[in-house]
């Protein structure tokens, strides 16, 4: 697989709706052509300390951002008919799912794939499978852990390795 949409979504608190940050890295043949990020004004629109702390994200951030609906409008062109990609999809693809649900938009389904999954199956003896380990690994040293553009760039460059 080489053309792919790599996401990564932050949350606000412990509601996979309350998505408060988007990153997407376009692959086209192998290269990364494109990427996009956004803050997203979550729902529920609360901060949990936990979370505060682990990306930096406030409510003071995200104040005056889009609410997912309007984001998804540009993420939607660019990620036609390419398959989805994170780390932990599990995570990604239930946040995804859920602010569908919550703003009731048709989801179309999208082909969603792990690199944390292939990781595992692939790259054996790593201390463990955490998305800074597994990218290190590939060569690539993930800089701003847990901003959404970053992460996704990560997953970009661990799923060029594993998804040959």
């Amino acid at each position: 697989m080489n053309s792919f949409a790599a996401i990564d979504f932050e949350t606000a608190n412990e509601q996979r709706t309350s998505v408060c940050s988007v990153g997407l890295v376009i692959v086209r043949d192998g290269v990364i052509r494109e990427n996009f990020y956004s803050l997203v004004r979550p729902e529920p629109d609360y901060y949990c300390y936990w979370n505060m702390k682990v990306h930096g994200i406030t409510s003071d951030d995200t104040a005056n951002a889009p609410i997912f609906p309007q984001v998804w409008r540009q993420i939607e062109q660019m990620i036609e008919g390419l398959p989805l990609i994170a780390h932990n999809k599990g995570f990604d693809e239930s946040c995804l799912k859920a602010c569908f649900r919550m703003y009731q938009m048709d989801y179309p389904d999208y082909a969603f794939y792990c690199t944390l999954r292939e990781a595992r199956a692939q790259l054996k003896g790593l201390p463990d499978y955490k998305l800074n380990t597994v990218a290190a690994h590939c060569g690539f040293t993930l800089q701003n852990h847990h901003h959404a553009l970053a992460d996704a760039e990560a997953c970009a460059r661990i799923a060029l390795q594993v998804f040959r």
